[in-house]
């Protein structure tokens, strides 16, 4: 349980992190290459980030961030789960079993939303492990969609053990329910290297 001041004291740190220019920073933290901090205004979270690290040249299936800045765009949650999340600037649809992402390089979807079955290799965004009950699309290699740069770099939930992500950002749930109200369409996330 946690104390009245506590409660208090979030709830303050919470409403300074709204005075913050819409910049979340994700850095690299001590450790292995896959573990990160992400901070918003007052606020820091662990993260985990690619299994290989971070890199400026992002290339499809290489395990890498993108160090870069990259638009929050919107959202999905899984539809099959109940949980609640708080409201968000950003538009956060639900997912059904038929959603899927494309990350065929040779595909005109490529770095897209597609419908299942679809013949070319794809994610699914109904996930059994849970981290994509709330993931959130943002701008990487969205508009010219250049092949091999890298698809699906999405921000979503961490697996409880932080294990690495294939190239996103990652967070802890508790942690995308402090994040989730702050958020909106346009705002940045930045990964620095």
């Amino acid at each position: 349980m946690i104390s009245r001041t506590k409660q208090k004291k979030v709830k303050k740190t919470s409403r300074s992190a709204t005075k913050t220019r819409g910049v979340i920073a994700v850095r690299r933290a001590p450790g292995p290459a896959h573990r990160a901090i992400l901070a918003f205004g007052p606020l820091r979270f662990q993260a985990a980030i690619g299994r290989n690290g971070m890199t400026v040249f992002k290339r499809e299936g290489d395990g890498r961030t993108p160090i870069a800045a990259m638009a929050l765009l919107y959202g999905y949650r899984d539809a099959r789960h109940r949980q609640r999340w708080p409201h968000s600037g950003l538009d956060i649809r639900a997912t059904k079993a038929e959603d899927g992402w494309c990350d065929a390089p040779t595909s005109p979807n490529y770095n897209r939303p597609v419908r299942l079955p679809f013949a070319a290799s794809h994610e699914r965004l109904q996930r059994d492990d849970g981290i994509y009950d709330l993931v959130i699309v943002m701008d990487w290699n969205m508009r010219s969609r250049a092949r091999n740069r890298g698809s699906a770099v999405f921000f979503h939930l961490a697996r409880p053990d932080f294990s690495p992500t294939a190239g996103c950002v990652a967070i802890a749930p508790a942690a995308m329910r402090v994040l989730l109200p702050h958020l909106r369409a346009g705002m940045r996330l930045k990964v620095v290297g």
